[in-house]
Parts: structure tokens; C-alpha cells; sequence
């Protein structure tokens, strides 16, 4: 079984792609059949995540995009920055992350920081005293067989093409004093948010899903 250092490894290197495919597979595998009892998170940005691991600041996810995504209607906005460096590698599809340059503006905002605070299945959603304007920096687009990097703090959003499902494996090395943040209505309060964690059949059926789009590559 590949650790956290082993993938980021790979992933760094690129050169071994299938050793990355081949170890997600077998993850699959496992909790399709029960053997790694976990259970799959819908996120409310739209993708799938299944969080296979967690050692201290370090979290390996497969995060996978379906073809025909549910509506998504976060309570802030799909701005958001990470309190944790992402590695990712896409194993199938196709990933588009925006760049979001945010700017404070207390006399002419368009947005509110809110702080991100995950306990368990809860978010809760604080309404900051800081307010931003938000553009547009850079487009990144990443196909399968490519690996890119957010680092924490940054603003973002990440999305697939309509009808064209994405598979990532994710690494998250939390930093020190960081804090998850979104972007919302200036006018808007603090609230919470419930994420809908899949039963173990649901899990077991959306990774035999998810297997399927990583064979095909």
C-alpha cells in the first residue's frame, strides 16, 4: 500500500503514471467490496469525495466529477481558498481550475470572506468583517495524466465541462493557522451546512463508477 510520501513522490515525478491508476484501483476495489469501510462524501461544490486516508496534517481523497452533475448551489459561492496545500493528479477527464485574484474593498464591495469550519458532516459558515472584490487571474485546464498544485490560501474554483465526468487523486497537507474560506453575499450571516455522506451501498456503487472511468484513463 502506497503512503502519503509514496504518492506525493510520484506524483512530483511523473514519470510512473500507472503506479498512481493501478494503487487507486485497488482502492476502489476495496471499498466497493467492503474491505475499506469509509464512506463516500457529495460535496456541495458537485464532486464526489472519498476520503481514504488520514495521518495527522496529511488526507489522501479520490475526488470524482459525474457526467451529469446535480445543480450546485452553494450557500456562499464556488469561490474558495484551502486551509491545506493540494497535490492532485487527474486520472480521468479533464480539470479546469479559475485563479481568483480577491482584493479588499470595505467602501465598494462585491463579496464577504466567510471562515470555513468542518466538524464532521458540518460546515460551519462564519460571515467575516471582510469585504472583497474577486476577478479572475489565470485559467488552468489539466487532462488526464497531468498533476497540478494549489497552495493553501489561494482562490479558486475548480470545474469540469458539462457532460464530461473527471477523476483526481488528491493530496492535502494542512498548514499551520490556516483556515478554509469562501466567498459570499456582502449582506449574508453566518449559518451551517450539512454535507450528504453516502450509505455503504451508495459508496460501493459509485466506486465501482469511479473505477470504471479510471480503467478507461
Amino acid at each position: 500500500m502506497m503512503t502519503y510520501a509514496d504518492l506525493e513522490r510520484e506524483i512530483d515525478r511523473g514519470t510512473r503514471p500507472e503506479l498512481l491508476r493501478d494503487w487507486v484501483l485497488t482502492v476502489l476495489d476495496d471499498i466497493a467490496e467492503g474491505r475499506r469501510p469509509l464512506r463516500a462524501v457529495r460535496h456541495p461544490l458537485g464532486f464526489t469525495c472519498l476520503p481514504v486516508e488520514r495521518a495527522g496534517p496529511d488526507g489522501v481523497c479520490v475526488h470524482a466529477w459525474p457526467a451529469d452533475p446535480p445543480p450546485v448551489r452553494p450557500t456562499t459561492s464556488a469561490v474558495h481558498s484551502h486551509s491545506w496545500d493540494l497535490l492532485s493528479h487527474v486520472l480521468h477527464g479533464r480539470v479546469r481550475n479559475e485563479l481568483i485574484e480577491v482584493t479588499d474593498a470595505p467602501d465598494a464591495p462585491a463579496w464577504r470572506v466567510y471562515e470555513v469550519h468542518s466538524h464532521a458532516d458540518v460546515d460551519e459558515m462564519a460571515a467575516t468583517d471582510r469585504l472583497v472584490t474577486a476577478a479572475r487571474a489565470t485559467v488552468e485546464t489539466h487532462a488526464a495524466g497531468d498533476s497540478y498544485a494549489l497552495r493553501a490560501g489561494g482562490f479558486h474554483t475548480s470545474e469540469v465541462d458539462p457532460g464530461q465526468p473527471a477523476v483526481t487523486v488528491a493530496l492535502g497537507r494542512t498548514t499551520p493557522g490556516g483556515c478554509d474560506l469562501s466567498l459570499g453575499a456582502v449582506d449574508g450571516r453566518s449559518h451551517r451546512v450539512r454535507r450528504d455522506r453516502c450509505e455503504a451501498a451508495e459508496t460501493a456503487r459509485l466506486a465501482r463508477e469511479i473505477a470504471r472511468l479510471v480503467a478507461r484513463g
